[in-house]
């Protein structure tokens, strides 16, 4: 009898929990893996107030960020439970089920102004250009690595393209960023060269299947499929460091940077909804040509 009051609150919170993840795909359109992060934020959140959100106060949030620093989560992981916490009190005060949000005035934990890893041009030209041979696989993992680091869509934009979304005549992809917002992305020649290779491997297949890039038993090729492609061959071609996908979006947008290319340009190209997003790539431009002065500058050099 003693876990009966328990296992209410679990079912209502549970119930409270399922409604807002559904809000989040249906009326924000946020992917699979950003709503099985939220999920599972707000199990462990659930798990430790062992109590119903009506009843929930400030001390019962900063409770809960003290015993997640006291088990050794990193700053960010925390940071981004306390986000996911707000965003669901918000939505059930929102909708009526809890006179206040008692996470709102809790504050984050100060995190490390950290700027994205990205390959210098050579690093990036020897990545792109590492797969070798013929036929279906090294086809389709070279034009990945290229689409990759000629548009710099997100790895989960390129994995939900379909063949609807090319068009290799003009140069140009239709990319399903995040909240289900369309842009038009240009590529190179050298992608559409790739791209035009693969799917010449990809009609053999003789698939129905509207995704562009397919496993090798013909479906579509998975987010963490394309990872393992881009970490196999990062690690084929020596690269240090932890390389994905976003390392080579990063890599896209610094080089275009440092090419002349225009803030705002690279905001809408990326898909980013802020400049202010886009902006931490004049800092690693700024970081990248101290580095070259330290370097070439006599003075610097004496020094």
């Amino acid at each position: 009898m003693i876990f009966q009051p328990f296992l209410r609150y679990n079912i209502k919170m549970n119930k409270y929990i399922s409604s807002f993840i559904r809000h989040l795909e249906i009326e924000r359109g946020v992917s699979a893996h950003t709503l099985r992060a939220y999920r599972k934020d707000l199990e462990e959140f659930s798990a430790y107030t062992k109590t119903e959100p009506e009843k929930m106060d400030m001390l019962d949030v900063r409770g809960f960020i003290a015993d997640q620093i006291s088990k050794g989560l990193s700053k960010i992981t925390i940071s981004r439970r306390l986000s996911s916490i707000r965003s669901f009190f918000k939505f059930l005060h929102r909708e009526g089920y809890i006179q206040s949000n008692p996470a709102k005035l809790v504050s984050n934990p100060k995190l490390p102004k950290l700027l994205p890893k990205f390959l210098s041009v050579d690093e990036t030209f020897s990545l792109v250009e590492k797969p070798e041979g013929i036929g279906f696989m090294p086809a389709r993992d070279r034009a990945i690595l290229e689409l990759l680091y000629s548009s710099g869509l997100r790895v989960s934009e390129l994995a939900g393209l379909n063949m609807e979304d090319l068009n290799t005549k003009e140069g140009l992809v239709k990319a399903k960023g995040k909240g289900k917002k369309e842009r038009i992305v240009p590529i190179g020649t050298k992608a559409i060269d790739a791209i035009k290779s693969y799917l010449i491997e990809r009609m053999l297949m003789k698939t129905r299947e509207e995704a562009v890039f397919l496993n090798r038993l013909g479906t579509r090729l998975t987010d963490r499929g394309v990872r393992r492609i881009v970490v196999k061959y990062a690690r084929a071609s020596a690269i240090n460091g932890q390389i994905g996908p976003h390392t080579l979006r990063h890599s896209f947008a610094s080089h275009m940077l440092q090419g002349g290319a225009d803030l705002r340009v690279i905001q809408e190209l990326l898909g980013h909804a802020s400049l202010s997003t886009t902006q931490k790539y004049t800092h690693l431009d700024i970081t990248h040509l101290m580095d070259i002065y330290d370097k070439a500058h006599p003075l610097a050099k004496g020094k």
